[in-house]
């Protein structure tokens, strides 16, 4: 488990009693592990960075509203993908994308794309969470099949007067 905290300029928007937590996920390839259910409980939504598969956004919204974009796996017309998810919350924007649409992503191509203040990315099943400055740069891994000996993990950001946290959290069995 690794924690980021850091005081994102943006956050400082937020009222001192809200506070948003929100689920992040990729790579699911159509399997939704028992242990993602205890990793995202509690969550406001969840925003699942690409290559779905089928039925995994139904299983998700047992948990919490879900929005989720395409990724280069997701067959064309998918229902419940867009091509990238622009929100703001509690004054902080987040962009969602899979992170294929700049090639082989990057902290730094994503930044250098994206002017939002959290860039959510999946893609390369890679765990990552790099700080620019007051942004965010977060890939929650992968939490389908294991593939590339990596383990499986999905990501919990908080969004505070505090201001933007995440924590990867390892998706166990």
């Amino acid at each position: 488990m690794t924690t980021s905290t850091g005081d994102a300029t943006a956050a400082t928007a937020a009222t001192a009693a809200t506070v948003v937590t929100i689920g992040l996920i990729s790579d699911t390839h159509g399997l939704v592990r028992p242990y993602v259910f205890t990793a995202l409980a509690g969550v406001d939504f969840i925003l699942h960075a690409g290559d779905v598969g089928d039925g995994v956004l139904e299983e998700l919204q047992a948990i919490a509203p879900v929005s989720a974009v395409y990724g280069n796996t997701d067959p064309p017309g998918l229902p419940g993908l867009s091509q990238e998810i622009v929100r703001e919350v509690a004054g902080v924007s987040i962009h969602v994308s899979h992170g294929h649409e700049v090639g082989s992503p990057t902290p730094a191509k994503l930044l250098a794309r994206y002017p939002q203040d959290v860039l959510v990315y999946g893609h390369t099943h890679r765990q990552l969470i790099t700080r620019a400055d007051a942004r965010l740069v977060v890939n929650p891994g992968a939490a389908g099949a294991r593939r590339f000996d990596l383990r499986p993990s999905v990501a919990r950001l908080t969004i505070s007067p505090r201001g933007v946290e995440v924590e990867l959290v390892e998706l166990k069995g």
